[in-house]
């Protein structure tokens, strides 16, 4: 036990922001790898022969994430971190653990509720909310699945609070390790479920895709009992009660609603999206989903990991009174985002048929042109969570909660012109959120130049525009090379492909590193560096 525990501990240690935004980005790495595999597993199983089936799967689960984006999610983590930090920046420990045991009672109890409302009220959801176009053997197993995956917001729930708890102490090894087990839980029920469960000889559960939720609720306890393996050594005094009287609990509660509000305006729209798809093609409704988490990965592992390991310091730096600080701080993260973002959208935009062929053997049209549309959103969506994090910093939820309002009422209406009016299909999806993540940043970036002055000066400008030059100069690098290293007939399988798509990465990105040196990007720097310290090791002087 005792080597547990040390164990634990050195995992458990304090980061800085490069260690911590490697890590999570390795994480981030690691879990879309699973997360590749779990969906490749799914499609191969059911996208084109059961079409029905995985659409059903792909809707019961909207409801229930969106319980839990409203209720937890990204809101607790902006709102309760910098007033948890600012208790204990000021040596009063025993208000920021009431503070932490009055979240994770509160936020089970809520979410306890909320999934029993799903489970109660499944049927008319799926009926009138997210999946009116379904058949109705896709209805019936949409409302069943829905009815298993409703207790994740509760677990996910409590998970999340813990999660926040070492996050905001620099803590991020368990943090980071909680969603690959997640999609562990996920892939052992899409290969051992979907068979059925025999426990001695008796059959206790039939299998088929329902098994797949059976292992998202495995993933789920899983996730929870990692998430508290973080806590040893933190000192966490836990209670069975709310301190409703905790002045840092209070105010948690109301900075809470806004930025819950704003996460769940943004879901609404994929809640729209949903219920547009459902009514095309079946299929559709996976297609746009398997599109979507593509575009995803590279967002979460630039603009999530990052901003996520940058937050805690950034709060620091305005409880310290030193607003200069902050703003170098969000000038420096903000240029490494985008230096990052700007290649990897182009890059994806001309390998995106190698993408899709890691997740559906063989490729799918559909898909791999709707994550064409896509990138645009890469770029803007990575660069949105420093920018709505510069808000929270300042404990300000409200201007990012009105901007995102405009911008989802945006959202909804260009996607219900583009489908419904225009005839652009899942296109129209694909190209509304597009066009909305352009919209959203830059309303939230002119409103933060107004506060701080100098925040986008002459030096930072300048920079961005040597970015975008040597992107430019990337994409026909990438273009001559997609074409050099083609797919054939015969590159079905993710090992034909995965070396192909590799070598048009590393060739791209290593001539846009080039590029960027040579137009003295300072961003470069770090990864020139490396890569001669793995290529060479230590130069001896």
């Amino acid at each position: 036990m005792g080597r547990v525990r040390s164990a634990v501990a050195k995992a458990n240690i304090k980061l800085s922001i490069s260690h911590a935004a490697t890590l999570l980005a390795g994480s981030i790495l690691l879990s879309s790898l699973l997360g590749f595999f779990r969906e490749r597993l799914l499609n191969g199983y059911y996208l084109k022969t059961y079409p029905v089936g995985i659409d059903a799967y792909t809707v019961a689960f909207t409801i229930p994430d969106f319980m839990f984006v409203i209720l937890v999610s990204g809101a607790l983590s902006v709102t309760f971190i910098p007033v948890f930090n600012q208790r204990l920046g000021t040596g009063n420990k025993k208000s920021a653990w009431e503070l932490s045991t009055s979240l994770v009672n509160f936020m089970a109890l809520a979410t306890l509720i909320a999934s029993i409302l799903i489970i109660i009220f499944a049927d008319p959801l799926v009926s009138y909310v997210v999946g009116p176009g379904l058949d109705e053997s896709g209805h019936s197993l949409a409302v069943s699945m829905m009815r298993v995956i409703a207790v994740n917001p509760f677990l996910f729930a409590v998970a999340t609070v813990i999660a926040s708890m070492q996050q905001a102490v620099g803590r991020f090894t368990f943090y980071a390790l909680a969603p690959t087990i997640y999609n562990v839980g996920i892939i052992i029920g899409a290969v051992f479920f979907t068979g059925g469960i025999n426990i001695f000889g008796w059959q206790v559960f039939d299998g088929g895709i329902m098994g797949v939720a059976l292992g998202v609720v495995l993933g789920s306890i899983m996730q929870l009992l990692v998430s508290s393996i973080g806590l040893m050594g933190l000192g966490f005094d836990y209670q069975f009660k709310i301190y409703w009287k905790n002045k840092g609990f209070r105010q948690v509660l109301r900075l809470l609603p806004p930025r819950s509000l704003d996460q769940g305006a943004d879901y609404l729209n994929g809640i729209v999206e949903m219920n547009l798809a459902s009514r095309m093609v079946a299929g559709t409704v996976r297609s746009y989903q398997q599109a979507t988490t593509l575009h995803l990965a590279p967002i979460n592992l630039i603009g999530v990991a990052i901003s996520t390991a940058a937050f805690p310091k950034m709060t620091e730096r305005l409880s310290q009174g030193r607003p200069d600080l902050f703003k170098s701080e969000l000038q420096s993260v903000l240029r490494i985002i985008i230096w990052l973002a700007l290649p990897v959208a182009t890059i994806t935009f001309f390998t995106r048929g190698y993408l899709v062929n890691f997740i559906f053997n063989g490729g799918d049209s559909l898909i791999a042109g709707l994550l064409g549309a896509l990138v645009v959103a890469i770029l803007f969506r990575s660069i949105y969570y420093i920018a709505a994090r510069s808000f929270y910093a300042q404990q300000d939820t409200k201007t990012p909660l009105y901007i995102s309002i405009f911008a989802i009422g945006l959202n909804i209406t260009l996607a219900i012109l583009f489908t419904m009016q225009l005839g652009m299909g899942a296109y129209g999806l694909a190209w509304a959120q597009s066009i909305v993540a352009f919209v959203e940043v830059a309303m939230l970036f002119y409103v933060m130049s107004r506060r701080i002055g100098g925040l986008f000066d002459l030096a930072f400008v300048r920079a961005i525009w040597r970015m975008l030059s040597a992107t430019g100069f990337t994409a026909v690098i990438s273009y001559a090379t997609v074409q050099i290293f083609q797919l054939g007939v015969s590159d079905q399988s993710f090992l034909a492909t995965f070396p192909k798509f590799t070598l048009i990465v590393l060739i791209s990105f290593s001539a846009y590193v080039g590029l960027s040196r040579m137009l003295k990007l300072t961003e470069a720097d770090p990864v020139i560096a490396r890569s001669k310290k793995l290529l060479f090791g230590r130069v001896r002087s």
